[in-house]
């Protein structure tokens, strides 16, 4: 029974993340094709000729649309257009608040994403002797590091994710000097905050040895 029982865990192990994995795949091909077939026309729409739906027509024909309006919005004639529909959103209240948000998260995040949370580090938070992980991008003038820039020194801003879920969480301003780095990628500290710490960060497949971390300076070290 013993071994059986390690051989059932050892099966959930291998395929666990392979069933999840192309269940998440399939419902999101599902739902783009959900979107999109109604809009194509019934002589493109290889569902009317065979006996069959295809999985995937409706995401590649968003790809392509999207390509397509991105190659269109490069050139001087797509730009008149998609300025022209902006000034129209301009003139609606509620419609044109939502866009500039949505506009502008979009574009900070493809922009910048080779500069999107390129770092990890450790901050005492909640209170002394509690520390979170957290993830540093890179540093823009605001009037937020200005304003504490006369009462703690040097700020830097750090997203605190929330386990596990860590799309949400909490922005914070500290002190630069309240910030211990850490050498883990971010995909591992994702990782490990995911799995709420099962998943422990590694380098080079073995996990990290506590002496190659770098060293808790004096000033925050509660050991003693």
């Amino acid at each position: 029974m013993g071994r059986l029982r390690n051989y059932f865990l050892t099966g959930i192990v291998v395929c666990a993340p392979l069933a999840i994995t192309a269940y998440l795949t399939w419902y999101f091909i599902h739902m783009v094709d959900s979107w999109v077939k109604p809009y194509i026309p019934a002589r493109y729409n290889p569902d009317t000729y065979l006996p069959f739906a295809v999985p995937g027509f409706g995401l590649i024909v968003a790809i392509l649309f999207i390509s397509l309006v991105g190659f269109l919005t490069a050139n001087f004639i797509g730009r008149t257009i998609v300025a022209s529909g902006e000034r129209l959103l301009e003139r609606m209240p509620l419609v044109r608040n939502i866009y500039r948000a949505l506009k502008q998260i979009f574009q900070t995040v493809l922009a910048n994403r080779s500069e999107l949370f390129n770092k990890v580090g450790l901050v005492e938070w909640p209170r002394r002797g509690i520390w979170s992980i957290v993830f540093i991008s890179k540093q823009e003038h605001s009037e937020m590091n200005e304003v504490l820039a006369g009462r703690e020194g040097k700020t830097i801003a750090v997203f605190r994710p929330i386990t596990p879920n860590i799309t949400t969480g909490y922005i914070m301003y500290v002190a630069e000097k309240d910030v211990i780095p850490l050498s883990i990628s971010v995909e591992e500290a994702a990782r490990f905050l995911v799995s709420a710490g099962l998943v422990t960060p590694q380098r080079n497949g073995e996990p990290v040895d506590p002496a190659l971390l770098p060293p808790i300076p004096p000033e925050f070290d509660r050991r003693e």
